[in-house]
């Protein structure tokens, strides 16, 4: 409890945005479920400095997600790291907080950018996914 009585609410954690983007993915249509299951999800505060400074961003609050590796059709080298998406709990809570929209809306807009990716989507493709599979 705070000191006025109130409960004392807390942010969601790494795990509870964890089970939102696992919520998410399950969400998806069979077609592109059955080319995720390669991909590793991680869930991070923030995007590490080396990553910013690559993409070319000075605030690590302006980025919430990032896919890296080859997207689906591509040859796979060999020494290819799995695919990943990251999702960056402190920027996406930021977010959250900023706009209103609920969190798992949040999550769901955030990792079906990033898996849209994998899949080599174009933006308009990515939010009719994202419409289809919005909790």
């Amino acid at each position: 409890m705070s000191d006025n009585g109130q409960p004392l609410l807390l942010p969601p954690t790494r795990a509870r945005i964890e089970s939102l983007a696992l919520e998410a993915l399950a969400r998806l249509p069979d077609p592109f479920r059955s080319h995720l299951s390669n991909v590793v999800l991680f869930v991070e505060e923030f995007a590490d400095e080396q990553i910013l400074k690559e993409m070319g961003i000075d605030d690590p609050f302006g980025l919430t997600g990032l896919y890296s590796g080859r997207p689906v059709g591509e040859p796979v080298q060999t020494g290819d790291s799995p695919p990943t998406v990251h999702l960056f709990r402190r920027p996406l809570l930021d977010e959250w907080v900023e706009t209103g929209v609920p969190l798992d809306a949040l999550i769901t807009h955030v990792v079906v950018h990033e898996i849209g990716h994998h899949f080599g989507l174009s933006d308009v493709d990515m939010q009719v996914l994202e419409d289809m599979v919005a909790p």
